[in-house]
């Protein structure tokens, strides 16, 4: 791959990472606001606890602030790994206030609806301000004069050669936002994800449910890999043992009348046994590829990109190996996502990267340059994809939007 095209990609992935930072950060101003309303609620039912009416609104302002928490969680959750809320707010003021998660909530509010704020002011600003100094020469002259100035009023514009001054002005918005916001949307997530978790003294219920759910996952993946398999030997394979009995014994009631008529149906029958046989390799291998028992993850994926009409390349960082399963899990992921690839993106080039998060987590992340509009919903491989995943209890996300690209990530437990 050449250096220009591979810093074309990394351009328009840091790109996408800015604009998904972005919508993020105005998503969390979004929660900000309603963190510093519930947390001013909070400060004035304190107050009026002085005279005895805030120990009844209490209760209704704690499911308040339980409520704004639930919004911040989806948000997180949309964005990252998913942060499982601790149930419903206590029953009674004094079981409210002894739980963990009632008081981290509290903290909450008070810290995002300050920071949340700031940091989603400013990134706002930072978009809008792009927007604005970017296409300045092409509106500039429809201002009264006083106001036609640059976003930060430094200088008056008064021609056209100015306006395109302040155009360059947005060409550093840009490369602020592309340094900027991504950090700024960590930031903005990082009480949430420091506070709003589950903690030590979460409902047991809680985490049974998930396990739950997840076992399910399992279970239905299981089944789906069953009910293919069936599919498969029962139209593929056995329909062409079939045809190689009705061909045999055809060639052998016509041996005697016409020797050449049966050595044309033995040979047929010859070319569907053949079949038969190859359609039975790709069911054997499509259970466990035994690709990846003689070789590593890394070059499996690498014998699987080369059915890809896309041009796709393998980014693989992996020191050692992990669970048989895993690795299996991690193998037909890919292949689902390059055939979705080949059959929906119209895409040109496509990237798989593979890397250890320490020592217990797996990342794979496939990305297209395809049209975009991928949905993990309507029974597509996509949504296979993301029940295997569960059933590893892993994460899976997606980003296509309409015009591309395309990324699917994936994370699984090594399962070491």
């Amino acid at each position: 791959m050449s250096p220009q095209l591979d810093a074309k990609r990394r351009l328009a992935r840091r790109a996408r990472v800015t604009f998904d930072a972005l919508e993020h950060v105005v998503a969390g101003l979004g929660t900000s606001v309603l963190a510093l309303i519930a947390a001013l609620l909070v400060v004035v039912c304190a107050l009026l606890s002085a005279v005895g009416v805030g120990v009844l609104l209490a209760p209704h302002v704690l499911r308040l602030v339980h409520v704004v928490a639930e919004q911040e969680r989806a948000r997180l959750t949309r964005w990252g790994p998913d942060v499982i809320s601790p149930g419903p707010v206590p029953s009674g003021l004094v079981a409210a206030l002894r739980s963990q998660a009632v008081r981290r909530e509290l903290v909450w509010v008070a810290v995002h609806g300050v920071t949340g704020f700031v940091l989603g002011v400013l990134g706002l600003t930072l978009g809008l301000n792009t927007v604005r100094d970017g296409t300045f020469p092409l509106w500039w002259h429809l201002l009264p004069p006083a106001d036609a100035t640059a976003s930060l009023g430094l200088w008056q514009v008064r021609d056209f050669s100015g306006s395109l001054l302040v155009s360059l002005m947005g060409i550093g918005w840009v490369l602020a936002c592309l340094l900027l916001l991504p950090g700024m949307a960590r930031l903005q997530a990082l009480p949430g994800r420091a506070l709003l978790p589950l903690g030590s003294d979460a409902d047991l219920a809680t985490r049974v449910a998930h396990l739950t759910a997840t076992r399910a996952a399992a279970l239905d993946a299981h089944s789906a890999e069953l009910r293919r398999i069936e599919r498969a030997l029962h139209d593929g394979a056995q329909n062409r043992l079939v045809a190689v009995t009705v061909l045999t014994g055809a060639a052998r009631r016509a041996v005697g009348r016409s020797p050449e008529e049966a050595d044309a149906m033995l040979g047929r029958a010859q070319d569907a046994a053949e079949e038969a046989l190859r359609e039975l390799r790709a069911v054997v291998r499509s259970i466990m590829p035994p690709v990846l028992q003689d070789r590593s993850l890394a070059d499996a994926l690498t014998a699987l990109t080369a059915d890809c009409p896309a041009d796709c390349r393998i980014d693989a960082d992996l020191p050692g190996r992990c669970a048989a399963s895993v690795e299996a899990s991690v193998y037909f992921v890919v292949a689902e996502a390059l055939s979705n690839v080949a059959k929906h993106s119209g895409a040109r080039t496509a990237l798989v990267v593979l890397r250890r998060c320490g020592d217990d987590r797996i990342r794979v992340v496939i990305t297209d340059d395809g049209r975009g509009g991928a949905h993990a919903s309507g029974g597509t491989g996509l949504e296979g994809i993301r029940r295997r995943v569960e059933a590893h209890d892993g994460t899976f996300e997606l980003a296509s939007p309409v015009g591309g690209p395309t990324a699917v990530e994936v994370s699984l437990p090594c399962g070491l």
